[in-house]
């Protein structure tokens, strides 16, 4: 058993129930946020053409602002249904990173930015239930049981 694998395992066997809550919360708070990044359409645009004076980097940037919706949207769809949450925290942590690194902190180190501090937190959620997983009350585990159930009586 590697290092990933043993502390998936701790963090199966060690998962109080009321983090399942928490998770819920911040599946709600990811899939939120995805969609309030589509309809800000204002501040995307803002972004693609100051981009565009670096080096041509505009289509890039239409394309990141693209798969960062989608992973944001459907990501806390997965992370609120406990579906797949590993790897799901996994694609979201870089997202969220870079929201704290390039986009918070240029606006600065204040304890009156929220939106810096609400990364730091979600980040650092992020983190937990990569390592602690999704929980009793989740479609992971539920497809666990189901197919622990359907092995038991065949």
């Amino acid at each position: 058993m590697n290092m990933v694998q043993k502390v998936e395992h701790w963090g199966d066997l060690h998962h109080p129930r009321w983090l399942d809550v928490v998770r819920i919360f911040l599946g709600l708070i990811i899939f939120c946020k995805g969609v309030i990044f589509i309809s800000s359409t204002g501040v995307q645009q803002d972004w693609i053409f100051q981009n565009k004076t670096f080096g041509g980097l505009g289509l890039m940037a239409v394309v990141l602002i693209h798969v960062i919706a989608f992973v944001h949207v459907i990501g806390g769809l997965l992370i609120l249904t406990g579906l797949l949450t590993r790897m799901v925290v996994v694609m979201q942590m870089p997202i969220v990173l870079g929201a704290i690194f390039f986009v918070n902190i240029t606006k600065g180190l204040s304890y009156l930015n929220t939106e810096l501090w609400l990364s730091i937190i979600v980040f650092l959620l992020l983190v937990l239930f990569w390592i602690v997983g999704s929980g009793k009350f989740s479609a992971d585990n539920w497809i666990k049981e189901t197919n622990d159930h359907q092995h038991r009586h065949r």
